[in-house]
């Protein structure tokens, strides 16, 4: 493997923003019932999780393995254990705090955890280093982070002991949740794994959370895809989401219901993150550009889907510095929960965010910049929208992150593909991930 001493070593370049005509009020957004429409939604997927979760545990199924295998952690505790823990999670900086960061190992968790270390911030990540994608990659992306002075517990939010243990040995000031079964797709053979890691994981972090003392911030990510079957664009925070359109969006929307009710109850201070397609190096390889870029290189077709009646396909495309830079801004402006040992003392802060780039651009033009990048002809192969959950466009209004959060992307498409393109070349050049490239 070559060495990554840092994720993305070359300089951004901005790219283009636009402002909204009409910017929000500045005041805290709050989720609000928007009909008893939405109530009856919501209600009905908490109870066809509860559902899936009886079977899902049940002796009598083979997804019960699953389970038992997703809650085993290689931790052992001890002195030695819990010194690594404090080591990692030490604060180095005068005004700095102290973060669990829940998927780590991921994507965007790797990016996030790098740059909190690098600015003096104590990091502890937590992943549970699942099949769902190549594990060599996460093991990878794990490599740097331990470079960094960031130790990674391996095991699952579900494991209540663990989660307990190192709120024991750490005091948070902040958790940084990130953990989440992803992909739209997947949610047709798997649906199990989506209750099991969105909502039931989930409420697991919440409710050693709301027991701790001091009870941390939480920042965690939702999605864009809450905003499934809407039609309004761009996408706002104050657009009802009670259409999604797929099981990924569901157990997202439900996330959303849930941080409402542990505000509302509890006193945690919570801020849900909207995340429109977030890409750049270290990728998830089931994302179009990663697997394009893949297909491309090896002369195979790739897939172009098209909408009904030859329309077109597009997403909000967001480089990962950009993410990076609102899920910072992010912790850095959560306000202080106000419970103290499972009890409330007064009103919380409770906000979510749109974190996109302002800019949908059709899959096609993807297609032209990535050949232009790679300097190959790409074999396309345009074929329907297939009804799995995927939604025509996504398209984020960034007002209320830009105004609240100082959030302002500033690397356009061609930029960032760019350095996607360099970190690929140079990563798989090297013989990491064979199995993955076959």
């Amino acid at each position: 493997m070559m060495n990554q001493n840092h994720i993305d070593d070359i300089p951004s370049t901005p790219g283009k923003f636009k402002m909204e005509k009409s910017p929000y009020n500045i005041h805290r957004l709050r989720f609000q019932w928007h009909s008893s429409l939405a109530k009856l939604t919501f209600w009905s997927f908490i109870f066809l999780g509860l559902i899936l979760i009886f079977f899902y545990r049940s002796p009598s199924t083979s997804s019960s393995d699953f389970s038992r295998r997703s809650l085993r952690t290689t931790y052992q505790g001890g002195p030695d254990w819990e010194k690594r823990v404090r080591s990692s999670a030490r604060i180095r900086s005068r005004n700095g705090m102290s973060v669990l960061v829940t998927g780590a190992a991921g994507f965007v968790g790797t990016h996030v955890s790098v740059a909190l270390k690098r600015r003096g911030d104590g990091v502890l990540g937590l992943d549970n280093f699942n099949s769902y994608y190549d594990p060599s990659l996460k093991r990878a992306r794990q490599s740097l982070l331990d470079r960094s002075g960031i130790f990674i517990v391996e095991g699952d939010l579900n494991d209540l002991n663990l989660l307990k243990k190192l709120f024991e040995v750490v005091a948070f000031t902040h958790v940084m949740h990130l953990a989440a079964q992803a992909g739209v797709r997947y949610a047709m053979e798997n649906p199990s794994s989506y209750i099991h890691s969105n909502i039931a994981g989930f409420v697991t972090l919440l409710e050693v959370c709301k027991s701790a003392n001091p009870q941390p911030a939480i920042v965690w990510a939702s999605s864009s895809s809450v905003y499934g079957l809407n039609t309004k664009t761009p996408f706002s925070e104050k657009d009802t989401t009670d259409q999604p359109a797929s099981l990924y969006a569901a157990t997202k929307k439900a996330g959303e219901e849930i941080a409402h009710t542990y505000n509302h109850i509890y006193g945690l201070s919570l801020t849900g993150l909207r995340f429109f397609t977030v890409y750049g190096p270290w990728g998830r390889p089931d994302m179009a550009y990663f697997f394009f870029t893949r297909d491309m290189l090896k002369g195979k077709a790739i897939p172009i889907f098209e909408a009904a009646n030859h329309g077109t396909v597009a997403r909000d495309f967001t480089y990962i510095d950009d993410i990076v830079k609102g899920c910072l801004a992010a912790l850095d402006t959560a306000e202080k929960s106000t419970g103290s040992g499972g009890k409330k003392k007064g009103d919380a802060q409770l906000r979510v965010y749109n974190l996109g780039n302002t800019s949908p651009v059709p899959v096609s033009d993807l297609v032209s910049i990535l050949e232009k990048i790679l300097k190959v002809k790409a074999k396309k192969r345009i074929t329907k929208l297939p009804r799995n959950g995927d939604v025509q466009f996504t398209h984020a209004n960034i007002s209320l992150a830009e105004i609240e959060l100082g959030y302002k992307p500033s690397t356009d498409l061609q930029t960032g593909l760019k350095k996607f393109a360099r970190w690929y070349i140079g990563y798989y050049a090297n013989g990491n991930g064979k199995k993955n490239q076959q």
